[in-house]
């Protein structure tokens, strides 16, 4: 009997807890015994799945802010993961984890290049696959993927289009458009379910496979090829989320037993079961527009009011805040780097060298500078006194680009997801976000005299904590308060 296969992917992510100010990641007593939640969640999680070998027998995505921080912080689990990719079961994350369809085009295509720039240097390879952050998607992000080089992502299969039969146990493809394709594979949803969710379906993996695994592949496809069940959950499952779950996912992905019935199950990664697998022509798929793997309500959930929050009404107020800080800081950006004779969104997407800790800031700026002519114009915008005596041309046009690029990156890091994803503001995930904003709007004011900071803080007055009672713009002097910067002027 023709084996069926069993795919697990595990998406790995931290938000990132760095105070962009600083760039250290602040202590955080409700981690402990660790220091921070960072650390915290290696522990559990990270460190023990790597020392076990599971990376190597599953498919993973790891989110380019947990990598840094583990290379910086505990190189021997970043590099004990990076080495169990076997050259197709890794697959990359777009950059920021932002919820690409709420973001502009421009925005949407640094994203998905950094963070397949970010795989290219850590892994040492391109990737194939993407991972898009909640799995939100629609045919404008996908069409990117497609232009960008990637061939496959993961969606849920309430995602796919109501036009066709799905059957979740192969791959389809998703046309985007001027002949362009993804292939896309929507996870076995009652799988997933249950190890992301029932405690008692994940206390025995031989059970499991026998219970639930096998009759869902007992059937072969009408193609005659192997069925696939692929099982998606955040990989913080596996010893975080739920305490001896890696032990179960260790033995999950060992099994190579007869099942009952004469049924074998092969167990690897996705890419390796599509290579393997997936016979041309595909059978093609559309899919729901805007939608997402951890909310029903498409994206309501990180711009507006969703059923799943209790109170909901800051979610928009915030979005539009930001929104119209983003588009301040790229306005002055141009305005800024039109002298330099440099793109200023070509350069934003080579920063990411430097956000990712392969490059410095200094190097990848005298790389951009080394083709114009030092004795052209200043291009140098408005320079704080402080700066104008003994300063060069060359060092000013320098330390501006720095800055503005420094604060494109901040800029793209404050539309984290997590700053939406909970009941209230006043959490620490959208605090975060504010103090991204803090930084990029400071660097920006402090080179045009642009005014930014002001105008988000009254952006931010028009939303309010239900459970503080505070409003955007006391809660976003609290973020400021809690890393040692002074308020707003």
């Amino acid at each position: 009997m023709t084996p069926g296969r069993l795919a697990v992917h595990g998406h790995f992510y931290q938000p990132d807890r760095r105070d962009p100010f600083s760039g250290e990641v602040p202590t955080d007593p409700a981690a402990s015994p660790a220091r921070d939640w960072t650390s915290r969640v290696t522990d559990d999680c990270y460190a023990p799945n790597a020392a076990r070998g599971t990376f190597r027998r599953i498919g993973w995505d790891l989110g380019p802010a947990l990598a840094t921080w583990l290379r910086a912080h505990r190189p021997e689990v970043h590099d004990a993961i990076v080495a169990q990719d076997d050259g197709t079961n890794a697959i990359a994350v777009a950059y920021h984890h932002a919820i690409l369809p709420l973001a502009p085009m421009r925005d949407r295509r640094t994203e998905i290049r950094w963070g397949l720039r970010d795989f290219e240097l850590r892994m040492g390879r391109r990737a194939t696959g993407i991972w898009l952050p909640e799995t939100a998607a629609d045919l404008a992000t996908l069409r990117i993927c497609a232009e960008e080089g990637v061939r496959y992502t993961i969606l849920a299969p309430w995602q796919a289009g109501t036009d066709g039969n799905l059957d979740t146990r192969r791959p389809y493809r998703v046309q985007v458009g001027d002949g362009l394709s993804l292939v896309v594979m929507f996870y076995d949803r009652a799988l997933s379910t249950a190890v992301s969710f029932d405690p008692a379906a994940t206390q025995n993996a031989d059970d499991f496979v026998r219970s639930r695994v096998a009759p869902r592949l007992a059937d072969p496809l009408p193609s005659g090829d192997a069925p696939v069940a692929l099982i998606a959950t955040d990989g913080e499952l596996y010893g975080h989320h739920q305490r001896f779950r890696d032990l179960f996912l260790a033995r999950l992905t060992t099994w190579y037993g007869a099942v009952s019935g004469g049924l074998h199950v092969d167990v690897g990664s996705l890419a390796a079961m599509l290579r393997a697998s997936a016979r041309p022509p595909l059978p093609v798929m559309t899919i729901q527009e805007r939608t997402s793997w951890s909310c029903h309500h498409g994206v309501l959930r990180w711009f507006a009011e969703c059923p799943d929050a209790a109170d909901g009404r800051w979610k928009q107020p915030l979005r539009l805040a930001l929104d119209r800080l983003a588009a301040g800081i790229d306005a002055v950006t141009d305005e800024l780097l039109a002298p330099l004779g440099i793109d200023p969104w070509e350069a934003r997407d080579g920063y990411v060298d430097v956000a990712s800790g392969y490059a410095t800031a200094e190097a990848y700026v005298a790389r951009l500078l080394a083709g114009i002519d030092r004795d052209g114009p200043p291009g140098n915008g408005p320079v704080p006194a402080g700066e104008r005596s003994g300063r060069t041309a060359a060092h000013r046009r320098a330390a501006l680009l720095g800055d503005v690029l420094a604060a494109q990156a901040s800029r793209l890091s404050m539309f984290q997801s997590d700053a939406w994803f909970w009941d209230d503001p006043a959490r620490p995930e959208t605090l975060q976000a504010l103090r991204f904003a803090a930084h990029a709007a400071r660097l920006v004011d402090r080179r045009a005299g642009s005014g930014l900071e002001r105008r988000l803080v009254e952006d931010l007055s028009a939303l309010r904590s239900p459970s503080i009672g505070l409003d955007g713009a006391a809660l976003y002097r609290l973020a400021l308060d809690q890393i040692g910067q002074p308020p707003p002027a």
